[in-house]
C-alpha cells in the first residue's frame, strides 16, 4: 500500500516559537496539502495566532512561497511572522 501522507518540518521563529515552546516539528499531512494548511493547523492547536494570518510569509526549503503551494515529501517550512526593528 502506498503511503498517502507526507512528513514535513516546520521551524518556528518569533511568536511561534514562543507559543510552542521548541524550535521545529515533524507533522504529517495528506498528499496535496498546501503550506497554508500548516498555518491552519497552528491556528487549531494556538488559537492565539489568528492575528498573524494577513502577516505570515511562508518559506519551503529556503525560498518565499505563496501559500497555495503543494507541499512534498520531506520539504522543510518555515513561518515567517512579521518583523520589527532594524
Amino acid at each position: 500500500m502506498v503511503d498517502a501522507s507526507l512528513s514535513i518540518t516546520v521551524k518556528f521563529f518569533a511568536t511561534y516559537q514562543d507559543v510552542y515552546g521548541v524550535p521545529e516539528v515533524v507533522w504529517s499531512f495528506p498528499v496535496g496539502t498546501v503550506v497554508s494548511e500548516v498555518f491552519d493547523r497552528c491556528v487549531r492547536e494556538h488559537p492565539q495566532l489568528e492575528s498573524l494570518r494577513s502577516t505570515t510569509r511562508f518559506g519551503i526549503n529556503l525560498e518565499f512561497v505563496e501559500a497555495s503551494t503543494v507541499l512534498a515529501p520531506h520539504d522543510e517550512v518555515v513561518l515567517i511572522p512579521p518583523v520589527s526593528g532594524g
